[in-house]
């Protein structure tokens, strides 16, 4: 059901990033972002000349759904609210308390440094303008991703928000509105005061905020996880949007030791691949025993699990997934830190102390009551994270995110004649005469020392 690589007599290098390990040696899933640009290409091209037209035509041609407009009526987020079934609306409030709770602690505060009397350089936190939230569709619904998206963006102060979700068809089981969003979605957009929504999924969702259309207002920046056509569209329209991240496939990867019970070990795996066929489930251990015994609890709790044939299988069959033997958990915190997982978790004696030496992943689960599925949807932290390996260089979605540091400098006239030789001196030796010339336009006087 899952593969495994050995690695034990690796010879690993301390001091070296991942502990000199090849990271091809690595499960990791197929996901050609390049392959995919020629094909979102004309797809966003169209939506930048047709608008609201092309949206409506690639709805029913790659969702099967037909609509008349995009964005969704006040009217269809007020009921999916009022209809949401009370324990679903009651849990998706605590997730929003206890999201608030961690990303309102990372507001940034204006901070100003005295450089010298008379000049100061203060670093002033701005929200960007706009934002174009992705809360993807298709196997699954997430209303957990509208809260990770909606919540650090209005903790951050941004002014200006939409969300998009791909059109579902109709009718849902036990559901109404076809031609739209889920209506979890739209409760989750609802309840936290989003009322601008799109039923817009995929290339042409992130083309949507990149050029605007008749209903929709150019975004600065695009934020959420997707698939590959999501993934290939914000690479192809960086730069004229900014975006969070290249989002792959999710994945998980657990170091333990013979300390961890197999039984929550296979149950965080499976949780993981039943995301998507290209799900990552990986186990890095220096134990035999316990990969033999989470090889048998997989056979058991895959058997009684939904979404077995489609998603499950596939995904710890997949070159993507597998237990990676390794003589040490020393060697195994390499292997980690080489993987980079979008969620890792410490599962070993001491794992307060393990996780404290984690360089490179998204998000860390310390212990046997902490699962990644906590930090989907109650954990408080976010879970739109980095996937494919950058972690190594990127973070996850914060308030960070949606925040510009501007430096504002503010200089007396005397703050400047005291650093002005220094300013005239580097322009010179950077062959840049002119500007020298604009400190010195501001004396009556020649510059001292020039």
């Amino acid at each position: 059901m899952i593969s495994r690589i050995d690695l034990r007599g690796t010879a690993f290098s301390e001091g070296s990033p991942g502990g000199g390990i090849d990271r091809d040696l690595l499960p990791r899933a197929d996901f050609d972002v390049e392959a995919a640009l020629e094909k979102v290409r004309p797809i966003c091209e169209d939506v930048k000349h047709r608008g609201t037209a092309a949206l409506i035509h690639y709805a029913e041609k790659f969702d099967g759904v037909v609509i008349d407009q995009v964005r969704v009526p006040a009217e269809a987020l007020r009921r999916a609210l009022e209809e949401l079934d009370p324990k679903v609306r009651a849990a998706l409030e605590e997730s929003v308390r206890r999201a608030r709770l961690v990303h309102g602690e990372q507001r940034r505060n204006d901070h100003t440094t005295q450089v010298v009397p008379g000049g100061t350089v203060t670093e002033r936190w701005v929200p960007v303008e706009r934002v174009g939230l992705y809360v993807p569709g298709g196997r699954s619904v997430y209303p957990s991703s509208v809260i990770m998206n909606v919540v650090p963006a209005q903790e951050a102060g941004v002014a200006s928000m939409a969300v998009a979700s791909p059109a579902q068809k109709a009718p849902f089981p036990g559901h109404w509105g076809g031609g739209l969003p889920h209506p979890t979605i739209l409760a989750a957009c609802a309840l936290l005061g989003v009322d601008e929504v799109y039923a817009a999924g995929g290339a042409t969702a992130i083309a949507m905020f990149a050029y605007g259309t008749e209903e929709c207002r150019p975004a600065t920046l695009v934020t959420g996880p997707g698939n590959i056509w999501v993934a290939a569209a914000k690479r192809l329209l960086k730069g004229r949007i900014g975006i969070d991240a290249e989002a792959g496939p999710t994945e998980i990867a657990i170091l333990a030791d013979a300390t961890a019970d197999p039984v929550h070990v296979a149950a965080d795996l499976i949780s993981q691949a039943e995301h998507d066929p290209l799900a990552a489930a990986v186990l890095v251990t220096d134990s035999e025993e316990l990969a033999d015994a989470v090889d048998k609890e997989l056979e058991t709790q895959v058997a009684a699990t939904k979404h077995v044939a489609d998603r499950i299988l596939p995904a710890l069959a997949g070159r993507q997934s597998g237990i990676v033997l390794v003589d040490t958990i020393e060697q195994g915190l390499a292997v980690v830190n080489a993987y980079a997982a979008e969620h890792l978790e410490i599962q070993t004696a001491d794992a307060h102390a393990v996780a404290a030496r984690v360089r490179n992943a998204g998000a860390v689960f310390i212990g046997p009551y902490a699962p990644v599925s906590l930090g989907d949807y109650a954990a408080g932290s976010n879970h739109v994270l980095p996937t494919g390996g950058c972690a190594c260089h990127s973070s996850g979605l914060s308030v960070q995110s949606f925040l510009r540091g501007i430096h504002v400098v503010d200089y007396t006239r005397d703050a400047l004649a005291d650093v002005a030789h220094h300013v005239v001196t580097l322009a010179d030796a950077e062959d840049l005469p002119a500007h020298g010339a604009a400190v010195r336009a501001r004396f009556e006087w020649t510059v001292p020392g020039t």
